[in-house]
């Protein structure tokens, strides 16, 4: 029987995932060959203490909840957005632990980012070097011209040479590259703060999202008529290879991709159609209670009171609720007297984009 929701908010892992219902007709995806997935356990591996922490107290809302798992019942990307501090990065570590996805698949965006970028890269100067030392190798071994004309010519052939010519040897696949491949469980992919690309990258991930996969020209180039020619290609974030059949890319399980904004442009129309969209607000006093409580314990008299005048303050200006979260960590670890305290309190809490006018703790 279907499952909902899947994803529950309660940080408890299980295995939901595999009760999710099939797709939408026009969601359904036939990539193969079907891959495991990666093994939830190097989940602890691969995410840095700071995230394995936020993974294990993120505190879901209700809504936060339930457009989760619209995006995973759709096989929809998810687009969070919201002010900085709010837990947009950090909502797909936590369902990534949760539903035991694996590791999850970062690709922090810039101005100068690109589709390529995400999907693969390739060196082809690296591969050229290789294809003459190898021809070397053979001119030194065969001492003949003949034989080193030869070697060449099948080191700069289409893959599978042992001596590291081969254009697989020279490919990586980028983030969103590696969560398109075939999985038979999605995998989770962080594609954070889109809202610093340039115009062009929201319509060119449209298509690629869409369709579910992608090309690899450099592969496709190479491939022989009839012929399977199956690339053992190096993935993001491991050393491990996945094949990849005729350069052709196409995906089984749809990956959970959440996409974050701080709201600093918009996005084309045909883009937000295509998204499940979820917008974070700063978090009230019962959910900033929950918050301390989640990551340093039930928060004491002087914890409610930094609660409270963060509250009365973030009505002014934009403030992140990990600046709270500091400055009672401090108040708890350091030394000081009162008045000392609310002035570092004061310091850890500075207004955040817009100028604000400066209050008396």
């Amino acid at each position: 029987m279907p499952l909902w929701p899947v994803y529950t908010g309660t940080n408890e892992p299980h295995d939901g995932i595999t009760k999710l219902p099939p797709p939408p007709p026009w969601r359904a995806f036939d990539g193969g060959p079907v891959l495991d997935a990666p093994d939830a356990a190097a989940d602890a591996s691969a995410v840095s203490p700071d995230r394995m922490h936020r993974a294990e107290t993120y505190q879901a809302t209700q809504q936060t909840v339930q457009l989760v798992n619209a995006a995973l019942y759709l096989r929809r990307p998810l687009l969070v957005t919201g002010p900085p501090g709010t837990g947009k990065s950090s909502l797909v570590y936590a369902v990534a632990r949760e539903l035991r996805l694996g590791p999850v698949l970062r690709w922090n965006i810039t101005s100068r980012s690109t589709l390529h970028d995400g999907l693969y890269q390739y060196d082809p100067l690296s591969r050229l070097y290789a294809a003459r030392q190898a021809a070397a190798r053979q001119d030194h071994a065969a001492g003949t011209a003949a034989g080193t004309w030869a070697e060449g010519t099948r080191a700069e052939g289409t893959r599978g040479t042992a001596d590291g010519s081969g254009i697989e040897h020279h490919l990586r696949l980028g983030p969103l590259g590696t969560a398109l491949l075939p999985y038979a469980r999605p995998r989770a992919l962080l594609v954070d703060e889109i809202d610093k690309s340039d115009l062009d990258l929201p319509n060119d991930l449209l298509n690629v999202l869409e369709e579910g996969q992608y090309e690899i020209p450099e592969l496709v180039r190479a491939s022989r008529p009839g012929a399977d020619d199956i690339a053992e290609v190096m993935t993001d974030g491991t050393g491990e290879r996945a094949p990849v059949a005729r350069g052709r890319v196409r995906c089984r399980a749809f990956p959970f991709v959440v996409l974050t904004s701080n709201g600093e442009r918009e996005f084309p129309p045909a883009f937000l159609r295509r998204c499940v969209t979820l917008h974070l607000r700063q978090p009230d006093d019962r959910h900033l209670a929950e918050i301390v409580r989640a990551h340093l314990g039930e928060p004491d008299a002087y914890a409610q009171t930094l609660i409270d005048r963060f509250l009365s303050r973030a009505g002014v200006g934009d403030l992140a609720t990990d600046q709270l979260l500091n400055a009672i960590y401090l108040a708890r670890s350091a030394d000081l007297d009162a008045e000392s305290l609310d002035r570092l309190a004061e310091q850890l809490m500075p207004y955040l984009g817009r100028t604000a006018q400066p209050d008396v703790f």
